[in-house]
C-alpha cells in the first residue's frame, strides 16, 4: 500500500477548514471591514478579499451585487468619509445610473464590507451581520475590536 502524501494532506485540511466560496469587499483601514474578515475566518473559512478601493467592482457585479442584496445605489452609498456632500449626491434628482458612475468613480463611495455567500449577500454593517449569511458555525469566541463581545465559547451569538 502506497502513502499519497497529497490525499492526506488535503484530508486534514478539510478536517479543520472547509472550502466554503465567501468573498468579502474590504477595506483593511475599517474597523467594521475588519471585523467582518475576523468573523469569517472564525468560522474556519479563508475567504476571498477584494480591497475594492483599489479594485473596485465593474458596473455589472456592483449591480448584481446590488440586485442579490435587493438593495438600491444609496442603500450602499457611503457619506462618511467621502466625497458625497462635494459631489451632491444628496440630491434626490439623482438616477440610479448617476449613482453608480459616481461610486465606479469614487469607489470609497461603496459602503463595506460587502460578503457574498452561497447563503446570500449583505452589506455588513454591524459586523455581526454576516452571521446571517455564513454557511458555516463560529468556531470560537468572538469579540470585536472595540472589546464588544459577540460569539460566545460555544460559537453561539451573544
Amino acid at each position: 500500500m502506497t502513502h499519497d502524501p497529497d490525499l492526506t494532506e488535503s484530508s486534514a485540511q478539510s478536517a479543520t477548514e472547509q472550502t466554503v466560496d465567501v468573498t468579502i469587499y474590504h477595506n483593511p483601514a475599517c474597523g467594521t471591514s475588519r471585523n467582518t474578515l475576523a468573523l469569517i475566518r472564525n468560522a474556519g473559512i479563508e475567504p476571498t478579499i477584494i480591497e475594492y478601493l483599489s479594485t473596485p467592482p465593474t458596473r455589472s457585479v456592483l449591480l448584481e451585487l446590488l440586485e442579490r442584496m435587493k438593495a438600491g445605489p444609496r442603500d450602499v452609498l457611503r457619506e462618511k468619509g467621502t466625497p458625497y456632500a462635494q459631489l451632491g449626491l444628496d440630491s434626490l434628482t439623482l438616477s440610479d445610473d448617476e449613482l453608480i458612475d459616481a461610486m465606479l468613480a469614487h469607489p470609497i463611495l461603496i459602503n463595506r464590507p460587502i460578503v457574498v455567500t452561497p447563503w446570500g449577500v449583505k452589506l455588513c454593517r454591524p459586523s455581526e451581520a454576516v452571521l446571517e449569511i455564513l454557511p458555516l458555525p463560529q468556531k470560537g469566541p468572538f469579540t470585536k475590536e472595540d472589546g464588544e463581545r459577540v460569539v460566545d465559547e460555544r460559537g453561539q451569538r451573544v
